[in-house]
């Protein structure tokens, strides 16, 4: 018997930090029920089947993006590993009765790197609507300096260096229930009424 293969434990899908009817209306339960359910859920339970047996198996899901991101022996490993963390740190960037006035440090620097808090979403919403295709919004750090960047598919900042403070999934499984094609809609509204700018200062300065 290989022990290292019963002490191993299965990556977990981590609980939603909200009940699933929470969001609404922005964000329907049914929206989540699909998103988190099954999209989420799919990514956390495939990882889990690909590592077994492999140098990533006791890893934790953020050392196993970093440790597979630009590698093509190990692409399906980081797309599901990568969509696992994605996910995760998309639902702690959402909370019910959101948006509203970030915490002081956080607004200090939106002021010093966009003009102002509305110049930020303004800078998100943007990022968001452009990606074309599947992909990400994020509010990142770079030294003393807020960024917004943008990622395709499952690539993420957490591979590049600046700190992620929060995200928006602008996959079309995230808002296609609720909003069909109107994706300008569900960032605008997302921002406006669910983005967690709590959680977002929470990772200010985190390595």
């Amino acid at each position: 018997m290989n022990t290292a293969a019963v002490l191993s434990q299965p990556i977990a899908l981590p609980p939603l930090p909200f009940d699933q009817g929470a969001l609404a209306p922005v964000i329907s339960a049914n929206t989540l029920t699909f998103h988190y359910g099954k999209h989420h859920k799919t990514y956390v339970d495939t990882l889990n089947k690909l590592i077994v047996g492999t140098e990533f198996a006791d890893m934790p899901v953020e050392s196993i993006v970093k440790a597979t991101a630009r590698q093509p022996d190990h692409a399906g490993i980081f797309n599901n590993a990568a969509q696992a963390w994605n996910h995760a740190f998309y639902w702690k960037s959402l909370r019910p009765k959101g948006g509203g006035e970030p915490p002081a440090e956080l607004k200090r620097l939106m002021e010093a790197s966009f003009g102002g808090v509305d110049q930020c979403k303004k800078e998100l919403s943007k990022a968001a609507v452009a990606q074309f295709g599947s992909g990400w919004a994020w509010l990142v750090q770079d030294g003393e300096k807020l960024k917004v960047v943008k990622t395709a598919d499952a690539m993420t900042p957490l591979t590049d260096g600046p700190k992620p403070l929060l995200t928006i999934d602008v996959w079309e499984h995230a808002y296609y229930l609720d909003y069909q094609n109107r994706r300008v809609d569900y960032v605008n509204a997302l921002l406006d009424k669910l983005v967690n700018w709590e959680f977002a200062a929470e990772n200010l300065g985190k390595k």
